[in-house]
């Protein structure tokens, strides 16, 4: 009998059955989209399991990234990381922005704040971070670089559903958060993300603008975009934050075993979280060093792919690689070093809550046999 593919994340998915009444009361109201039931009871269960006051929903999470910089009227240039996936950049682009890429950091792949001023310009108005795996940035840091050049910030927090620093959500810093409810996240509505604003006045905006400019049946107060999250949508997200700690749990676990059999071996390394973090387990990269370890990340790449198991290369190649933005003056490799060398490394290996622990255990064994 033929083993099933293993590919890097599989969504954890409710019984059916537990499903079925919600459709049952989408069919019977006939309110499919357009702030129903559902999608009041799922920004409002979000605020609270996530410790912010105002959350908004959205289909996906890359229209909240082009939503969050229309929000904030933000043009010119926004300084950000190559070193993501390529919807954060996107965003940018799609707004009429220059993206200007500033180096991450060697230990945490997050937005190197030592480098950021050193990108700004009279034309900069914003900063676009990434909590990358959902290791947060250096906030403090970023928010007095911005309060000094009076710029604002966006956070990419798509891999940072539930994470906190402190004991404080990451969803707090910056002007606005956006997080995504993509299939491969931790939490996840099919299709889905959300903006997180700190006031009423900027949710009201943000609402608007998801919903064509509309401010009533007769007024368009901007030019928006039809951004909404349907009912099913978000049925599904409230069937799915029921046992959202415990998928969290199982995925830690899965991680747990990964860093017990691999950890310690040269050559090999992981992403070690910043200090006072609650992390959601959102991904496992292990980092390659081809010189030391002797086999290199492509070659582990494609010894994983021949047993049928898909590893990933997040996040190679750099966003700055691309045609659409390689021209770009920040996108030099002279200008990009720690970000060239990790790209180059890091392989995300699969992890989710029913991965089968023997199946780590053969992962680990292609990877150093």
């Amino acid at each position: 009998m033929k083993k099933e593919p293993i590919y890097v994340t599989q969504p954890s998915m409710p019984e059916l059955d537990d499903f079925i009444p919600y459709l049952k009361e989408i069919w019977g109201s006939k309110w499919l989209t357009n702030n129903g039931k559902f999608h009041k009871q799922l920004e409002d269960s979000l605020c609270e399991y996530l410790g912010v006051k105002y959350l908004s929903l959205f289909s996906n999470g890359t229209l909240a990234l082009i939503t969050a910089l229309q929000t904030l009227r933000i043009t010119g240039e926004v300084i950000t990381t190559p070193f993501s996936f390529v919807a954060t950049t996107h965003a940018i682009h799609w707004n009429g922005i220059k993206p200007v890429f500033c180096d991450i950091e060697p230990e945490f792949m997050t937005l190197d704040a030592d480098k950021i001023e050193s990108a700004i310009t009279p034309k900069t108005t914003a900063i676009l971070p990434v909590h990358i795996y959902g290791n947060p940035c250096n906030v403090d840091r970023i928010s007095k670089i911005a309060d000094t050049y009076g710029l604002k910030v966006i956070y990419d927090a798509c891999h940072a559903f539930g994470v906190e620093i402190n004991g404080k959500s990451v969803l707090e810093f910056g002007e606005l958060s956006v997080l995504s409810f993509h299939a491969t996240k931790v939490f996840t509505t099919f299709e889905g993300g959300a903006i997180i604003s700190h006031d009423e006045k900027t949710k009201k905006r943000v609402d608007f603008l998801k919903n064509f400019g509309f401010a009533d049946e007769e007024t368009v107060v901007a030019p928006g975009i039809n951004a909404k999250m349907s009912e099913v949508q978000s049925a599904f997200g409230l069937l799915q934050l029921k046992s959202i700690n415990d998928v969290i749990l199982k995925r830690k676990e899965k991680y747990d075993l990964y860093r017990k059999l691999l950890e310690g071996r040269d050559g090999i390394r992981f992403l070690d979280y910043r200090t006072s973090v609650k992390p959601n387990y959102a991904y496992i990269p292990v980092f390659i060093n081809e010189k030391v370890f002797g086999k290199s990340r492509d070659k582990i790449y494609n010894d994983l792919r021949d047993e049928e198991i898909y590893a990933r290369k997040y996040f190679y190649p750099l966003i700055s690689q691309f045609p659409s933005y390689k021209n770009l003056p920040s996108a030099s490799k002279e200008n990009l070093p720690v970000a060239e060398d990790i790209c180059r490394e890091v392989l995300c290996m699969p992890l989710y809550p029913n991965l089968d622990n023997k199946d780590i255990k053969k992962i680990v064994d292609i990877i150093i046999k």
